[in-house]
């Protein structure tokens, strides 16, 4: 990247997220981060000196005076990266339609909103946006009927929207990480059998840390990757597409 890249954040506060902040901080990149809580928001934010922004990410209006104020604190936008997200695991139809409207709009409406918003930001002078997926919406898992749904819309819409702006010179990728071990992921993996079935799962044996993630989703903002578009990452030990057994 270069020296004056300015990056914006949403779901900055997570494990995933504040990993991503970290590396950018320290490779010397301008930040944004959003998040819902503020206070967890702020916790990240202040050691890294980056801007800190309340937004909920499933409400439009909210993130696109997210951007304004981004753009505003940097100076402009090069980079958006959305981690936002959920899981849930159970079959559709024990999957309450609450429960499916809120995976659907953390997984998916944060995704399109994170496109939609930041891309009139960006169409002058080109950038780059990264969004999360997830392998178990290329590969069909049990109890994943709502995750893999939502998560399945973010490939479709890092694709299409990878065709929209790239004359625009905006690049959009996404990376599909497999179980990885975070607060969230934290009451799956509570139980000794549940966190080996899991593992056993993966080809490489062993669950993703936030840090394998995070080196993927720098790598695919980075401007050294200016070729590269449209493109799903699979970041996942081997789960969606090896079989070792």
């Amino acid at each position: 990247m270069s020296d004056t890249n300015r990056i914006a954040i949403l779901g900055g506060s997570g494990a995933i997220g504040s990993e991503v902040a970290r590396r950018l901080v320290d490779d010397g990149h301008t930040v944004a981060l959003g998040a819902r809580t503020e206070s967890k928001l702020n916790e990240v934010a202040e050691p890294l000196g980056a801007t800190a922004i309340p937004v909920d990410a499933t409400d439009p209006d909210q993130v696109d005076a997210f951007f304004d104020r981004a753009v505003d604190s940097m100076g402009g936008l090069d980079g958006v990266i959305n981690c936002v997200g959920s899981i849930l695991l159970k079959p559709a139809h024990r999957t309450s339609d609450e429960e499916w409207d809120e995976t659907r709009a953390l997984n998916l409406d944060s995704a399109f909103y994170a496109v939609q918003k930041s891309a009139r930001h960006m169409q002058r002078e080109g950038g780059a946006i990264v969004l999360v997926t997830t392998a178990a919406a290329q590969i069909g898992l049990a109890n994943h009927d709502a995750i893999a749904a939502a998560k399945a819309g973010v490939i479709g819409l890092t694709r299409a929207s990878a065709a929209s702006y790239a004359r625009r010179g905006i690049r959009v990728n996404a990376v599909a990480p497999g179980m990885t071990e975070t607060p969230m992921s934290a009451p799956i993996l509570k139980s000794d059998q549940s966190r080996k079935m899991s593992e056993k799962m993966h080809p490489l044996g062993r669950l993703g840390q936030p840090e394998d993630i995070a080196s993927a989703i720098v790598w695919l903002i980075d401007d050294e990757q200016s070729w590269v578009t449209g493109q799903i990452l699979g970041v996942d030990g081997g789960l969606a597409q090896l079989k070792t057994q």
